[in-house]
């Protein structure tokens, strides 16, 4: 499938409750909607981040009838475009839940999911801040690669820390993704120095088009988030970008610039090292 796309990264800053995030959310799908988005992507934990109780929120999500399950089905239907639903915590046959990101059609229904491979075991620290973050402790690593098929092209899935390894992208390239999306909850410390930079690389090195959508809150004295949503061409140029806010980053993205960008540098025929995975 070629043609142009108007897609959608959304910034988020994370709120106490769960209604308070899914208001925030709503408001800022329907200016997506308005600007004629047609693939929109969520951050990461959009709706739950911080929150203890992964288990409770596990169990409740687990089903199609879970709150965050029902207001991404209910929003892509409405406003009629097909949404990339950050991740939520799924308990699936698993005694910890699942980074489980989902991709709705505009018909609202569920029509593939990934679950987070990479999670972030990192001691990271800044003049001001060290962090200690264990996501092992908390969530089950996924183990399949996953992409999707919309009405507009093939989309690859991916979360966050996944960002850091380049195989995955690979793959997702050798699956013919041509869009791939990295919901996120960078952190401002990392983020600074490796989220747009690593958004390019990944571009860059598959010749697809790539969509961060990390939440923001980079202030915050002990889990500052970067921001810094991008979308980002095969050609590694950021063609539209958010900073420290919370708001929208539209483009309209032609397909057909992949084909262009692989036939005058073939790099899929130019391969020569292939390392066992």
């Amino acid at each position: 499938m070629n043609g142009i796309i108007s897609v959608a990264a959304i910034q988020s800053r994370p709120l106490k409750t769960l209604d308070a995030n899914l208001s925030n959310v709503q408001e800022l799908l329907v200016e997506a909607a308005r600007r004629g988005s047609r693939i929109v992507v969520l951050p990461e934990n959009f709706a739950y981040y911080n929150q203890s109780d992964l288990q409770l929120i596990g169990r409740r999500e687990a089903t199609s009838s879970g709150p965050v399950r029902q207001f991404l089905a209910e929003q892509a239907k409405h406003l009629g475009m097909w949404i990339v639903g950050g991740t939520i915590p799924v308990i699936d046959g698993s005694s910890k839940p699942f980074a489980r990101s989902l991709v709705y059609s505009p018909r609202g229904d569920c029509v593939d999911y990934y679950d987070k491979i990479h999670l972030f075991d990192a001691d990271i620290e800044s003049a001001a801040t060290k962090s200690s973050y264990s996501e092992s402790d908390h969530y089950s690593h996924g183990r399949l690669i996953k992409t999707a098929m919309t009405d507009y092209c093939r989309l690859g899935l991916t979360v966050c820390y996944d960002l850091r390894f380049a195989a995955l992208y690979q793959q997702l390239a050798l699956a013919k993704s041509q869009i791939v999306a990295v919901p996120a909850a960078f952190t401002a410390i990392t983020g600074r120095d490796h989220w747009e930079l690593l958004l390019r690389a990944r571009a860059v090195e598959n010749q697809f088009f790539v969509i961060g959508a990390n939440l923001v809150d980079r202030d915050n004295c002990s889990r500052g988030l970067w921001g810094g949503s991008a979308i980002i061409d095969p050609w590694g140029t950021v063609l539209a970008s958010i900073e420290d806010g919370v708001g929208v980053v539209t483009a309209d993205i032609n397909l057909t610039m992949i084909d262009q960008v692989r036939l005058r540098m073939p790099m899929h025929q130019h391969k020569r090292l292939n390392f066992p995975s």
